[in-house]
């Protein structure tokens, strides 16, 4: 009984996996994909346990972006030139101030967000207006010259502005990459700097969110995690890891020859599937 009970729930954590790996990086809302799949599936564990697992998560998906970038991202690289590890830095010192505005407002806003905002006619409406959103900047990416074709064009002050685009996902159905992305085009990025930039705030962001859920449950809630919690996490992380470079290789070829408009028409679709399907239960 308990082995058939395990499988279940190791097939569960394989499914939240999947979905956290793709959405996650994709401009479409993990959110939004995260509260159908709850409703799809019975979800039986400890309330406590599942808030955590639904961030923590987020740490195989990041764990990703890590690997891919490594080289890039590392100053201390001994193939780099002493110009391409101060560049590196330079790029680290960017992200730091890109993540100002997130840190400021997730820390003053997203317990307040989660209790009042989390809802599925919110993240319908968040879905559906950036969907409309990208489908119009792209519209009218012609007459928003392109200014920033490589890291090292990026300014401080264009960094700052990303984060306070990145700052809206708190809004549940935004989606971080979806924020990060779309106010990186408006502030005149290519495409691939957008979408590189994206993923590099999100390694302290994602970090930052996973550990202060932790931090909150463990220490000042006083949660405790069971062994098959733990391998039960471990599982889901794992399967998010390795569906997010997968994902995150697919979205750089994809930008190179394609616009985020598909997206923009899949995030209008996806909204309204949300409203249909939790405006019959309420019938």
């Amino acid at each position: 009984m308990f082995k058939n009970i395990m499988i279940m729930d190791i097939i569960k954590m394989i499914l939240f996996g999947i979905v956290e790996g793709i959405t996650e990086w994709l401009p479409i809302s993990s959110t939004g994909h995260m509260i159908l799949l709850e409703e799809l599936v019975n979800i039986d564990f400890r309330p406590e346990f599942w808030a955590i697992f639904l961030v923590v998560i987020q740490l195989g998906a990041i764990l990703a972006v890590i690997l891919i970038y490594f080289h890039r991202l590392n100053p201390f690289s001994p193939s780099k030139t002493k110009v391409e590890r101060r560049d590196t830095w330079e790029t680290w010192f960017k992200v730091a101030v890109g993540c100002i505005p997130a840190v400021i407002f997730g820390f003053l806003l997203d317990d307040w967000m989660d209790e009042h905002l989390m809802s599925p006619w919110v993240v319908a409406a968040a879905l559906i207006i950036y969907g409309i959103l990208f489908i119009i900047i792209e519209n009218r990416r012609t007459q928003l010259p392109t200014k920033v074709e490589t890291m090292n064009d990026l300014s401080y002050g264009r960094a700052l502005g990303i984060g306070v685009f990145q700052a809206l996902s708190i809004v549940p159905g935004t989606s971080r990459s979806g924020s990060s992305i779309l106010g990186a085009m408006i502030l005149g990025t290519s495409r691939p700097i957008a979408a590189d930039f994206s993923f590099f705030m999100s390694i302290p962001i994602m970090f930052g969110a996973s550990g202060l859920r932790v931090v909150k449950a463990v220490i000042f809630n006083g949660f405790h995690f069971t062994g098959y919690e733990l391998l039960l996490l471990a599982v889901g992380c794992a399967v998010a890891f390795v569906v997010s470079v997968v994902t995150i290789k697919f979205l750089l070829r994809f930008i190179q020859t394609n616009d985020f408009k598909p997206f923009g028409w899949y995030r209008i679709a996806l909204g309204i599937i949300v409203i249909l399907f939790f405006s019959i239960r309420l019938i």
